[in-house]
């Protein structure tokens, strides 16, 4: 944030200077509250809310027949456009060169309404080789959001009340400071929210697309002049071996 939030000539002592008689004690009492964004550890429970704020994540693993990847890409796509789902980032790649194979990996947003019906529909793409869920409460910390965007906007009010009161150029200039901070404040509450929503309203699915390797992938060809040269080796190691035992024969 601006360091304009721990400048001394912003602190309640430079207010009591700038600002005769009460109107230091009505700064005071409207700039109660700590500047600076908060940091929520601990997001809290809130079990007297029943509208509970709940997002899903999950990662899926499956696997293709030999020569189907680009059937399941084409498939996987489908189910995208048919359930108004989201591909943020794809990553398709080829390994190998006469054994190839393709491996993809995508990372889609799904309305969290059909979200299990989604996850039926990729898992058909293949074998499922892996899947992995993960539902998380960010009830309490959507709640505190809430009040503090409410805290904030009340100062807001309360400073623009003063501002319309200030009588010098000095005071209109302090008191502008603080509404732009205030401001700044909301909208990271707001920004924020608007996230939380997001991640409620769209759950995530990280998945993989494995194509089966060829049986013989891990054969290595051997060259013909290779393969003459260890007969030819083994050859000459069968005759030193009959040199030598035909004395003890």
């Amino acid at each position: 944030l601006s360091s304009s939030y721990y400048d001394d000539s912003l602190d309640y002592g430079g207010y009591a200077k700038s600002y005769a008689g009460g109107y230091a004690n009505e700064i005071m009492a409207a700039d109660s509250r700590s500047y600076g964004m908060p940091i929520y550890g601990d997001q809290g429970f809130a079990p007297e809310v029943t509208d509970r704020k709940l997002t899903k994540a999950s990662s899926l693993s499956t696997e293709v027949k030999r020569g189907t990847f680009q059937e399941a890409d084409e498939k996987l796509k489908g189910i995208i456009s048919s359930t108004g789902s989201f591909i943020l980032n794809e990553n398709v790649n080829k390994y190998g060169a006469d054994n190839s194979y393709f491996t993809g990996y995508y990372e889609i947003k799904v309305d969290s309404k059909k979200y299990d019906a989604v996850v039926l529909q990729l898992k058909s793409l293949g074998k499922v080789q892996s899947f992995n869920e993960q539902t998380q409460d960010i009830t309490g910390y959507y709640k505190d959001l809430n009040t503090d965007l409410e805290a904030e906007r009340s100062r807001l009010l309360r400073f623009k009340e003063m501002l319309d009161k200030a009588e010098t150029i000095e005071q209109q200039i302090q008191l502008a400071d603080r509404i732009f901070d205030i401001e700044r404040t909301i909208s990271y509450y707001e920004e924020s929210l608007q996230a939380a929503d997001n991640r409620v309203d769209y759950s995530t699915i990280s998945l993989t697309i494995n194509e089966k390797q060829s049986d013989y992938s891990d054969i290595v060809v051997v060259k013909l002049s290779e393969l003459t040269r260890m007969v030819v080796d083994s050859f000459n190691a069968l005759i030193s071996l009959l040199f030598l035992a035909l004395p003890w024969g």
